[in-house]
């Protein structure tokens, strides 16, 4: 199917048939990402009485119990609830689910043996044009990402400034390949997450964080349609779905 719509009072199309998944699922073989010394996903039959959730055991139907950790396992999208007493649902926050896009490429640099993203590499590389999201994709892009345990790695994160930056730029949705927009132990600071979410009169209530993406190299940096598709958990973070749809003027 073919849909068009107007941005920045142009007309673009998307073909729906043609979706790009940028999610790490959750998965049942232990293979999937990891982070935050969290346990892989835990599938299980449901059983009752006589009823075992699974085909293969002689079940009439298959009927799972999954244990996990959005913040963990696999990409995920949170809101302010993550860092406040009042803990929002993501499922309040995320009401606008179809936005416009930019997908940017950025090597995080080295400080002191942490890597991170800095206002300045921002500054260089964001032009929004009227987009309320952002993608930030990490170099190098290496397929690894897709089943890494993140734990005790000190991977690449964003400084306060650059979440900073983002805020002033009126970014509403940033998605992230890495499994924290802070440092993973920082002492508990988030200065990265309160930057972007805002605190006190400032608090973003309709902003989001999507961490543990992928991109593959074949998707170009640029603009692009994006769906969040997320579960409607009442939590501050549900497991997510992020998909892309390339632009086409008419």
């Amino acid at each position: 199917m073919q849909l068009s719509f107007v941005f920045n009072e142009k007309t673009f199309s998307i073909d729906t048939s043609k979706p790009i998944d940028i999610s790490l699922g959750v998965r049942h073989d232990g293979l999937g990402v990891n982070c935050f010394y969290t346990n892989q996903a835990l599938f299980k039959p449901y059983s009752a009485g006589n009823f075992v959730g699974n085909v293969a055991a002689g079940g009439v139907c298959n009927v799972d119990v999954i244990i996990f950790t959005p913040h963990g396992n696999g990409t995920h999208t949170e809101c302010i609830g993550h860092i406040t007493e009042l803990q929002q649902s993501i499922s309040d926050a995320l009401l606008q689910g179809i936005m416009t896009v930019q997908l940017i490429s950025v090597m995080p640099e080295n400080s002191n043996d942490d890597f991170i993203i800095t206002k300045q590499l921002l500054s260089d590389c964001v032009q929004l044009n009227g987009a309320e999201a952002l993608i930030v994709r990490t170099i190098p892009n290496m397929p690894s990402k897709k089943r890494m345990d993140y734990s005790g790695s000190n991977p690449p994160y964003f400084t306060h400034e650059a979440l900073g930056l983002l805020n002033d730029l009126g970014v509403k949705h940033l998605l992230c390949d890495l499994p924290s927009v802070d440092k993973e132990d920082d002492g508990g600071k988030l200065l990265a997450h309160k930057a972007f979410f805002g605190e006190g009169q400032k608090s973003r209530f309709d902003a989001t964080i999507t961490e543990l993406v992928y991109c593959e190299d074949s998707v170009n940096d640029g603009m692009y349609l994006l769906d969040i598709q997320i579960a409607n958990f009442q939590s501050d973070a549900s497991p997510s779905r992020p998909i892309l749809y390339q632009m086409m003027d008419l």
